[in-house]
C-alpha cells in the first residue's frame, strides 16, 4: 500500500501487469448549473454503506461496524466504492437517498487500488447512476463537489477546488505509482468512496484517504483509472498480477564504488524478497544493512539483478519495462551478482496474491481513510 511511518498516507500502488494510462486534463467549466440543483442530482446515486466485521482475536472490540460512501453506476445496482470499506466484511448493506436499506453482495475488490464493486438488488426499478468521466485528469483549480456520509450524516455535501494531480511518492522501481487527485474540499470519516465531481456532475475521482495531520487535504482515486480497472474486477472479481515478489531499486557501480569502494554491478539492488513469493522459493537474497546515500535509503547485503533473460538492466526504464512485460506462467533467467560471482536463477511468474500489506493497519485505520 505505501503507507510510511506515523500513518501519513499520500496512496502508491503496487501496479505490475496494469497498464494505466492518464489522458491529458479535461476542463468542464462550461458546466454552469447551480450547484443545489447538481447536488439534487448528484446525491440520488450516493449511498450510504454499512459494513460489520467479526475480529476473534479482539476482546474489547470483537464485533466492528464501519461506515462509509458509495454511488451507483449501473442502473440495475452497481455500486463503486473503496475497498477498505467492505473488504473482509461479513455483511454488507447500502441505504438509497430513499432512505431503504438493501443487503449488498461483493461482486470484486482490489485493496491495492482501494476499488471495489458491490450489487445490490434494484427490485426491478431503473436506479438513478452516476456518470464516469472520460479519460483524462480534472485541471488544477477546477472546482469540485464531494458528497457522502461523514460521520454518518448522510447526504453531506462539500466544496473545493482541484489543489493537484499526479500526487505519489518515491518508490522503489518495482512499482507503477498511480497518480492520486488533490484537492481541498473536506472529507471526513464516512467520505471513503463517495464521488467527487465536476460541475458538469461527472464523477472524477473516488474519495479515499486523507493526510494525517494535515489540513484541507484529501486525495482521491482519479476515475481514469477506475474506467480501466471496472472490467478487470467485473470479469474476475480481482485485478490479476504477475508476482516475482522483489522489491529494490536500480544501483549505479561508479557511485557505489566511488563512496564505499565495493565490488558491485548496474542493476537492481534486492532489497526484500516477499515471503512465499517465487523468488523467495528460488532463494534470491534480500539486503541486512541500512545506508543513507545522499538523503537516498538503501539496504544493501542482497543479490542485484544485472540482466533479465539476457538483456542488461541498464536504467530504471530497462527495468520498468521488464516489470510491464511481465506475464504468469512465464519463466525469466535473471542474472545475479552475489558475493562478488555470477550466476544465473530461473523463476516462473505467478499470480500475486494479497498480501498482509496490502490491507490498512487497524490501528491507523480511522486516522488515514476518510
Amino acid at each position: 500500500m505505501g503507507f510510511v511511518r506515523m500513518c501519513i498516507v499520500i496512496r502508491v500502488i503496487l501496479a505490475i501487469g496494469l497498464s494505466v494510462s492518464i489522458g491529458r486534463a479535461s476542463d468542464s467549466t462550461g458546466c454552469n448549473q447551480d450547484i443545489s440543483g447538481l447536488f439534487e442530482r448528484v446525491s440520488k446515486s450516493v449511498v450510504l454503506i454499512t459494513a460489520v466485521s467479526l475480529n476473534p482475536f479482539s476482546v474489547e472490540e470483537r464485533i466492528r461496524t464501519s461506515m462509509g460512501s458509495g454511488f451507483i453506476v449501473r442502473t440495475d445496482g452497481l455500486i463503486l466504492t473503496n475497498s477498505h470499506v467492505v473488504f473482509g466484511r461479513q455483511a454488507i448493506a447500502v441505504t438509497l437517498g430513499n432512505g431503504q436499506s438493501i443487503p449488498a453482495a461483493l461482486v470484486g475488490a482490489d485493496p491495492i487500488l482501494d476499488l471495489a464493486v458491490l450489487k445490490i438488488d434494484g427490485q426491478g426499478t431503473s436506479l438513478p447512476v452516476l456518470k464516469i468521466a472520460d479519460n483524462s485528469l480534472p485541471l488544477v483549480g477546477e472546482e469540485v463537489l464531494a458528497v457522502g456520509n461523514p460521520l454518518g450524516f448522510e447526504q453531506t455535501l462539500t466544496r473545493g477546488i482541484v489543489s493537484g494531480v499526479n500526487r505519489i511518492l518515491p518508490i522503489s522501481p518495482m512499482s507503477i505509482t498511480v497518480p492520486m487527485i488533490q484537492t481541498d474540499a473536506s472529507i471526513n470519516p464516512g467520505n471513503s468512496g463517495g464521488p467527487l465531481v465536476n460541475r458538469c456532475g461527472e464523477v472524477v475521482g473516488i474519495n479515499t484517504s486523507v493526510l494525517l495531520g494535515a489540513e484541507n487535504m484529501g486525495f482521491a482515486l482519479p476515475a481514469v483509472i477506475v474506467q480501466q480497472v471496472l472490467p478487470h474486477l467485473l470479469e474476475h472479481g480481482r485485478v490479476i498480477r504477475p508476482w516475482l515478489g522483489l522489491r529494490g531499486q536500480m544501483v549505479q557501480k561508479d557511485v557505489l564504488q566511488t563512496i564505499f569502494n565495493i565490488d558491485v554491478r548496474d542493476g537492481f539492488l534486492v532489497e526484500m524478497v516477499e515471503p512465499g513469493s517465487p523468488a523467495d522459493k528460488a532463494e534470491i537474497k534480500g539486503g541486512m544493512l541500512p545506508v543513507n546515500v545522499a538523503g537516498s535509503d538503501f539496504l544493501f547485503g542482497g543479490d542485484v539483478i544485472t540482466a533479465v533473460d539476457g538483456v542488461p538492466l541498464a536504467n530504471p526504464k530497462s527495468y520498468q519495462t521488464f516489470a510491464q512485460n511481465l506475464k504468469i506462467g512465464a519463466k525469466v533467467k535473471l542474472t545475479v551478482f552475489r558475493e562478488g560471482q555470477t550466476k544465473t536463477i530461473s523463476l516462473k511468474v505467478t499470480e500475486r496474491p494479497i498480501l498482509p500489506w496490502d490491507l490498512p493497519p487497524e490501528d491507523c485505520h480511522r486516522a488515514m481513510y476518510p
